[in-house]
């Protein structure tokens, strides 16, 4: 299992949109595939060719890099606070993606998908340059939004190109650009269209609106691309598919940040000590591959980079895009350039990790856009985690600790109530895997929810707090029971808040490796001394969280 996540700029803070619209996810898929004893590679990085870095570094007087080598790292302390567990998370400033970037371009090269030609692109005449398409912002020509960018409208999703735009005008000075004759590659998109379209045609299981949107795109017809710009930061031109002009030319960010996934999988077999070691998720035609992504950047997976794959060589296509909608924020979509959004640190000030997790899990914007707010959010975390989860474990560890000396007590005959019971905890942890499998977060979430609620309605209706006093056989069998169904739901729970999980786990004396137990309802065997329980998820105070969402 491939587990491909999208690279964010690494232009300034992510906020809690990104976290729920692609990197919370993805480690919730990736943990679910280790647990049940999948090879996993998951892989992504900061992105430092993107315009927006350069953009903020033109803007503070610095370079490029020294914008990537300020928040990259902030980056790695969210994925290490958070526990979002990549196997690599690098940068597409490395040797290796510049090489990996290159092969790709030469291998289109090699078998007829690029071409060379001259065409017009934008120049701002006050400074004397040529601007990329996201130094040119105006006016949509599809639905009039006036924030339109030279490669995008964020609006309506329409890919742009900067001539489409009404009224352009340069970030840079505000001039408006004129168009001047340049020479760049192009990837023929149009002679793969055939391909791609019966690829698309033949996906199974993909969610509604990005299969719809791929398949869209490509039956409008579609238009030659450059890869190329008058830009310089960014990967090199090699020398055999140089162009006039080229040392000033480098390869254009939409192209290579996808490949960055190829290379972050060649630098981890490196890191490895087995350099060859990335062809088991990219070469064997049983290995599988999700790439996760915000909804805008559909294209780009479910098209552009399948292209690119497709006319290089045999790599593997993405089995998956489950491109998520969008988080808003009281009804604004979240934007990083426009600081709409809670910084992902200001949330883990507040809430910790595993709540925060569950959070934004219990709120993921698979199939529509979803408004994070904090109301929601505390609700999630006070009423379900705390109350529904983290409560139970702890009264169960309690009575156990107060009735049986803090052991697991031998069950005397155990009636319907109790195997009932079991068989709900086994079928919520199927039905979770079977829902994470396919890619459908919440409904996993809501499984394990499920299944603790129902726990909490047989201590409820068994009541060992009044049977202790009058039949001990019977307070054993309900606390042993209690404890076996713990013990599953806790791996239930594990993707989604794998710290308290793993705490669980050790408490019951299963060791905190939820990997080892595998996907299943270990047994906590009797007479095994339990963990002395303390509250798992403290409560949080809408005080405390003024301003989260």
């Amino acid at each position: 299992m491939l587990v491909a996540v999208a690279w964010p700029y690494a232009n300034g803070p992510l906020h809690l949109g990104h976290l729920a619209g692609a990197y919370l996810p993805a480690d919730v898929f990736a943990r679910y595939h280790r647990i049940v004893g999948d090879r996993v590679l998951m892989v992504s990085g900061s992105d430092g060719h993107g315009t927006p870095i350069t953009v903020r570094a033109e803007q503070e007087g610095i370079t490029p890099a020294e914008v990537v080598d300020r928040f990259h790292p902030e980056f790695l302390r969210y994925w290490e606070e958070l526990g979002v567990s990549f196997d690599l998370f690098t940068t597409t400033l490395t040797e290796n993606h510049r090489e990996t970037t290159q092969e790709i371009l030469r291998g289109l090269h090699r078998n007829g998908y690029l071409e060379a030609r001259t065409t017009r692109q934008p120049y701002d005449p006050e400074a004397g340059r040529f601007l990329p398409d996201r130094y040119v912002e105006g006016t949509c020509p599809r639905c009039g939004s006036e924030g339109a960018r030279g490669d995008q409208c964020d609006a309506c999703g329409a890919t742009l190109d900067p001539v489409d735009l009404v009224a352009p005008r340069s970030k840079v000075t505000g001039a408006t650009p004129e168009f001047r004759e340049t020479e760049h590659w192009f990837l023929r998109l149009p002679l793969l269209a055939d391909r791609l379209e019966a690829w698309l045609a033949s996906r199974e299981g993909w969610r509604p609106h990005v299969i719809n949107w791929a398949l869209g795109f490509v039956r409008e017809g579609l238009q030659d691309r450059a890869i190329t710009r008058d830009i310089d930061w960014g990967v090199p031109l090699p020398d055999d598919v140089m162009l006039e002009g080229g040392e000033r030319k480098r390869v254009y960010v939409w192209f290579d940040a996808v490949i960055g996934y190829l290379s972050a999988s060649r630098e981890w077999a490196q890191r490895s000590g087995d350099p060859e070691a990335w062809r088991a998720w990219w070469e064997d035609p049983a290995a599988e591959s999700y790439y996760f992504i915000g909804k805008d950047n559909v294209p780009f997976h479910a098209v552009f980079w399948p292209a690119q794959l497709m006319g290089s060589g045999d790599l593997n296509l993405p089995t998956d895009v489950p491109a998520n909608q969008y988080v808003t924020f009281k009804g604004a979509k979240a934007s990083k350039s426009l600081g709409v959004g809670t910084s992902i640190l200001d949330a883990l000030e507040r809430f910790t990790p595993d709540q925060l997790r569950y959070a934004v899990a219990a709120s993921f914007p698979e199939q529509q856009d979803v408004d994070l707010t904090e109301d929601d959010m505390l609700r999630r975390v006070n009423d379900e985690l705390a109350a529904a989860w983290g409560n139970l474990v702890n009264r169960v560890l309690a009575m156990t600790a107060k009735q049986f000396d803090g052991r697991v007590p031998e069950p005397g005959p155990r009636d319907e109530r109790d195997s009932a019971l079991l068989a709900t905890v086994d079928a919520a942890l199927a039905e979770a895997g079977a829902a994470i499998a396919r890619v459908e977060l919440r409904r996993g979430l809501r499984a394990a929810l499920t299944g603790a609620q129902e726990v909490n309605a047989y201590l409820n209706a068994t009541e060992p707090w009044r049977t202790a006093k009058v039949d001990r056989e019977r307070t054993a069998t309900t606390l042993w029971t209690a404890l076996q169904a713990i013990a599953g739901l806790a791996v239930a729970f594990a993707p989604y808040v794998p710290f308290s999980s793993a705490t669980i786990l050790g408490w019951l004396g299963l060791g905190e490796d939820v990997v080892a137990v595998g996907w299943r309802r270990p047994e906590v065997p009797v007479g095994t001394v339990l963990g002395a329980a303390v509250p798992l998820f403290p409560r949080v105070e809408a005080a405390e969280v003024d301003g989260a969402a």
